[in-house]
């Protein structure tokens, strides 16, 4: 693989950063708070704050990449984002001395993609509206959806990491990582426990059928319903299987997280959410040792539907949309409360520091007896004004300081 010097030492520059970093004894404390929220001990809340857009982030070009080659600029883009996040709103992240090589993993995916229209405002964001046309309207388009085929590129895999490792040698370890490597859930760290495959069917299929349109078929079709998630979890399935065939997964599965959602159930009852979701993800959720459901959609009201069908659940999500009461209620101490405050002030026209520390202090209280995570994530805009993402983080940090038990 070509690239100059120059790359190579920019990158050797960062890596060092990068490497000092990691070598400082808060990662560990970190690293042991998050080991103790996971296993359901009282801790401080840990704060994470991932889905950001980088796009309005840069000062002073701190974001600005030097090098030239694609590849190197990959690499530049991972590290410059990693030393930025430190600087600037680190909430409870934990750096490694470690640069990753994924396997290159080839996927012919599910037969069907999205048919969209799509509408933007910023042509650097990748936050859009879309209209989906439909392409699944009957029992014979579900044939559409195919059984994905997977394969291993072993050879450009290895050529990869030689290429890291001759960059880093000496600075900071590489190491080869099969699958999963989707980091949604703390996308600047690296173990094992907080990768997962980001299992969302019902994302899927709504691209396919129309939200509309499926949303009045569980009350008009529900077999032809229930035979579109039965066949798209079959084929996250056979993913899954291939992944372990191939022995491309870090490990057994029993060792990862598994993580998903439902969002467009935020519209439906629990009954419903049971029937045409829960039910049918069981299957794929069935196949890890610790489970983290939710994303946007409230579940405060869904609590005891998803403890009853998602085997080994650890974490739960509870969105900005949820009675925080309630949630507090349902959820208790059994279980990792993941709360998901509104990123909308972030948006605002007005930036409210101090409107957004009473709500998380009076939010922590009424949480205080849990186990508490705080996510803040789905950030659309900050509109250009990233010093609001570093004073969240900062408010966040001071506010949760006050919870340790």
């Amino acid at each position: 693989m070509n690239y100059s010097r120059r790359d190579k030492a920019i990158l050797r520059g960062l890596g060092a950063k990068i490497a000092e970093i990691a070598s400082l004894p808060i990662n560990e404390q970190r690293r042991e708070m998050h080991n103790k929220t996971n296993n359901l001990e009282k801790t401080k809340p840990t704060v994470h704050i991932y889905e950001v857009p980088w796009h309005e982030m840069d000062v002073n070009d701190e974001l600005k990449l030097a090098t030239r080659d694609p590849f190197c600029q990959r690499i530049e883009t991972d590290l410059k984002r990693t030393l930025y996040m430190w600087r600037h709103m680190q909430a409870d992240m934990v750096v490694e001395p470690t640069v990753v090589q994924p396997l290159i993993i080839n996927d012919t995916g599910f037969g069907i993609t999205e048919d969209v229209t799509v509408a933007k405002t910023d042509e650097r964001s990748d936050i859009v509206s879309r209209h989906f046309h439909i392409q699944i309207k009957n029992d014979e388009d579900i044939e559409k959806i195919k059984m994905p085929v997977v394969t291993f590129e072993r050879e450009k895999t290895e050529e990869e990491y030689q290429t890291r490792c001759e960059i880093f040698d000496k600075v900071l370890n590489v190491e080869k990582r099969g699958m999963p490597l989707e980091k949604k859930i703390y996308p600047w760290k690296s173990t094992e426990t907080e990768t997962s495959f980001w299992f969302t069917p019902w994302d899927d299929i709504v691209r396919w059928t129309g939200v509309q349109e499926i949303l009045v078929d569980m009350f008009r079709r529900p077999k032809y319903v229930h035979c579109i998630i039965e066949r798209t979890v079959d084929a996250w399935l056979s993913r899954l299987e291939q992944y372990e065939r191939l022995g491309v997964l870090k490990g057994d599965p029993m060792e990862f997280w598994g993580i998903g959602a439902a969002q467009i159930f935020s519209v439906c009852s629990p009954v419903m959410h049971e029937e045409f979701a829960l039910k049918h993800e069981a299957r794929w959720f069935s196949k890890f040792g610790r489970n983290f459901y939710g994303c946007c959609e409230p579940l405060d009201e869904k609590v005891d539907i998803v403890k009853k069908n998602i085997p080994r659940l650890r974490k739960i999500s509870m969105s900005a949309w949820v009675n925080f009461d309630k949630a507090v209620e349902k959820v208790g101490d059994e279980m990792v409360f993941a709360w998901k405050p509104s990123p909308a002030v972030l948006a605002a026209p007005i930036w409210d520091p101090e409107g957004v520390q009473r709500d998380m202090e009076e939010k922590m209280e009424k949480a205080r007896n849990c186990i508490v995570e705080i996510h803040m994530k789905d950030i659309s805009t900050v509109r250009f004004q990233p010093q609001r993402l570093w004073d969240w983080s900062q408010i966040a940090s001071r506010v949760t300081q006050k919870y340790p038990v």
